[in-house]
């Protein structure tokens, strides 16, 4: 059980957003979002933003970013949709500076924060490089051990733009 010292008013804040955020993300239709992809970079960086904005759940921002490579350039494809994932990932930073004491006792948390402890530029990079469940957990775990924020942006943000375009490219083959 946390202490209650820890739970300063912004943690609360943090928490409460986060669990507000990722309710309105899942009351909204599917069809309203994928809509959004019609919008050009602008649709598909909102897309990918709400995409990654939930914590744990996911959404279809990959499948989106890959059909749309037959019909974007891939570069800039994936710097909108990377850019919009990046931003979307501060929720699970939020979550973590907000409330690590809700997750700090499973053991792949435990893994996780030891490598971000050790290696937290590249843990966060090469988790947001490739697709995983548990990237969620590394911004959980940034927030939590205090990573500059910007710190965790960057990172996270090069990771994802090069994962994007790397979609992006093998939707243009695939369908182009």
């Amino acid at each position: 059980m946390p202490r209650l010292g820890r739970w300063t008013p912004w943690r609360v804040l943090a928490i409460l957003l986060v669990v507000g955020l990722s309710l309105v993300i899942l009351l909204i239709p599917q069809e309203q979002i994928e809509e959004l992809q019609v919008y050009g970079y602008p649709g598909i960086f909102l897309l990918s933003l709400v995409a990654n904005a939930t914590i744990i759940v996911p959404a279809p921002a990959i499948l989106v970013v890959f059909a749309l490579g037959a019909h974007l350039p891939p570069l800039w494809l994936g710097l909108a949709a990377g850019s919009g994932a990046a931003i979307g990932e501060l929720s699970g930073y939020l979550a973590g500076f907000g409330g690590q004491a809700i997750i700090e006792d499973q053991a792949s948390y435990q893994r996780l924060t030891a490598w971000m402890q050790r290696n937290g530029n590249i843990t966060v990079f090469m988790l947001a490089l490739v697709p995983n469940p548990i990237f969620d957990l590394a911004g959980i775990a940034a927030g939590a051990l205090r990573m500059p924020v910007w710190r965790f942006l960057v990172w996270c943000w090069l990771g994802k733009v090069l994962r994007m375009m790397g979609i992006a490219l093998a939707g243009a083959g695939l369908f182009g």
